[in-house]
C-alpha cells in the first residue's frame, strides 16, 4: 500500500466508538490525520475520555488537532457525563457579559482536562428567526450583529485565554436558511449588499481573534453560483483570503453531511475543497473513507497542498498540550458549570435541559 501519511494531515476525522477499536486504530496508523473530531458517541465517563484522546494522540507522530462542538446548550458533547452549559441565546437572553465569559473560560477549562485544544465555536450567525428549522436554533449570540460581536467576542476572547483555539463558524453567514445542511443543501438567496450590512460584520470584526474558520454547506447566487461556499474558490481564495487578508486556517464542514452527499461524489468534494482553498476537511462519521480521502489528497499538485501545508503546521505550533487529567477537577468544574446554567436561567429553569437530551441522532449538530 502507498504511503498515505501526506495526504492525510489535511482531515480531521471522526471515531466510531468510547474506544479505540483496531480497524480504526490501524486507519490513523496509516493515514495520520491532521486531527480528531469527538461527538457525544464517544463520551461515556470522564476516565474514558480521556484514555480515548490520549490513545488517538499516540498513534500520530505530530501534535494532532483534538477539536469538539462544545457550544453550550443541545450543542454540548460534554454534556454525556455532566452539566449542560447554558445555549448561546439562554446567554445573549439573559444580557450579562460577565456570564459568557465565565462560560468561556470554564469551557476552556473542561476542554483542556481532557486533552482538547480546539473548540468548534463560535458561532457568528446573527439570528433572523430563532425557530427557524435550519439547525441554529438556540445556538447564536444574538439578533443584530454588533450584539453578536459583543457576545460572541467575549466568549472567544475567555476561551483563547484558557489555550483553546477557536473557530469561527458557518462563514460566509448561515442565517437565512432555509433547510438544515445536515440533510440538504440550502440556497442562500443574500446579495453581496445584504451579507456586507448583517451576516458579515462578525466575521470581519472578530476576524483577528479566530484561529481558524469554518465553511458552511449553502449556496450563494450572488457570491457564486456554481458551487456551495465550502467547495467555492470564489469565496474562500478570492473573498476570504485576498479581499479580507485572512491568514488562519480554513476547514470544511463535515464532508459526510447530508448537503454534501447528495451534491457531488467523495472523491470530487475532497479534491475540490482544497482546490477550493481549505486547509482541513472534516470527515466525521465513516472512517473507511479516510484512507480514500488520502489517497485523493495525496495525488493532488504541490501547487495546492503546500499553502494549506504551511497553515496546518502554523496551526498546530499554536496547539497547547492537556493539563493532567483529575476526576476531582472535572467534578469541580462541572460544579461551576451548573452553577453558571443557574445564574443564567434560574434554579428552576437550570434543572431541565434541552429538549432533545437524552437523544442520539444519527446526525450531530456543527
Amino acid at each position: 500500500m502507498s504511503d498515505l501519511t501526506s495526504g492525510g494531515l489535511f482531515v480531521i476525522m471522526g471515531v466510531p466508538g468510547t474506544e479505540l477499536d483496531s480497524a480504526t486504530a490501524q486507519a490513523v496508523r496509516d493515514t495520520q490525520p491532521g486531527g480528531f473530531i469527538l461527538f457525544g458517541r464517544n463520551v461515556k465517563a470522564p476516565e474514558q475520555l480521556r484514555k480515548l484522546i490520549d490513545d488517538l494522540r499516540g498513534l500520530v507522530r505530530h501534535e494532532p488537532i483534538i477539536t469538539i462542538d462544545q457550544e453550550g446548550g443541545r450543542v454540548s458533547r460534554l454534556k454525556e457525563i455532566g452539566s449542560e452549559p447554558p445555549s448561546a441565546k439562554q446567554l445573549r437572553d439573559k444580557g450579562d457579559a460577565a456570564l459568557i465569559t465565565r462560560h468561556g473560560q470554564l469551557t476552556g477549562k473542561l476542554l483542556r482536562q481532557f486533552g482538547f485544544n480546539l473548540d468548534l465555536c463560535p458561532v457568528l450567525d446573527v439570528s433572523f428567526d430563532d425557530a427557524a428549522d435550519n439547525s441554529l436554533k438556540n445556538r447564536t449570540y444574538g439578533l443584530t450583529p454588533e450584539q453578536v460581536v459583543r457576545n460572541a467576542g467575549a466568549f472567544n476572547d475567555a476561551l483563547r485565554g484558557e489555550g483553546i483555539l477557536s473557530c469561527g463558524k458557518h462563514f460566509p453567514g448561515y442565517s437565512a436558511a432555509g433547510v438544515d445542511p445536515h440533510h440538504e443543501l440550502p440556497k442562500i438567496h443574500r446579495t453581496r449588499e445584504e451579507l456586507i450590512a448583517t451576516e458579515w460584520i462578525p466575521f470581519r470584526a472578530l476576524l483577528p481573534k479566530l484561529d481558524t474558520m469554518m465553511i458552511g454547506h449553502a449556496v450563494y447566487p450572488s457570491l457564486d453560483p456554481q458551487a456551495p461556499a465550502s467547495l467555492s474558490p470564489v469565496i474562500i481564495r478570492d473573498l476570504l483570503r485576498n479581499e479580507w487578508g485572512y491568514q488562519g486556517a480554513v476547514m470544511t464542514d463535515d464532508l459526510d453531511m447530508g448537503a454534501m452527499i447528495n451534491y457531488c461524489d467523495f472523491e470530487t468534494s475532497v479534491r475540490r475543497a482544497i482546490e477550493a482553498g481549505n486547509d482541513l476537511m472534516l470527515l466525521c462519521h465513516r472512517v473507511e473513507l479516510i484512507r480514500e480521502a488520502a489517497q485523493v489528497l495525496q495525488k493532488l499538485p504541490a501547487s495546492l497542498t503546500d499553502p494549506a501545508r504551511e497553515r496546518i503546521h502554523a496551526l498546530q505550533k499554536q496547539l497547547v498540550k492537556p493539563d493532567a487529567f483529575s476526576v476531582e477537577q472535572f467534578r469541580k468544574l462541572d460544579g461551576e458549570v451548573m452553577q453558571l446554567r443557574i445564574d443564567t436561567l434560574g434554579s428552576e429553569a437550570a434543572a431541565n435541559r434541552s429538549p432533545d437530551d437524552g437523544k442520539r441522532s444519527p446526525v450531530e449538530l456543527f
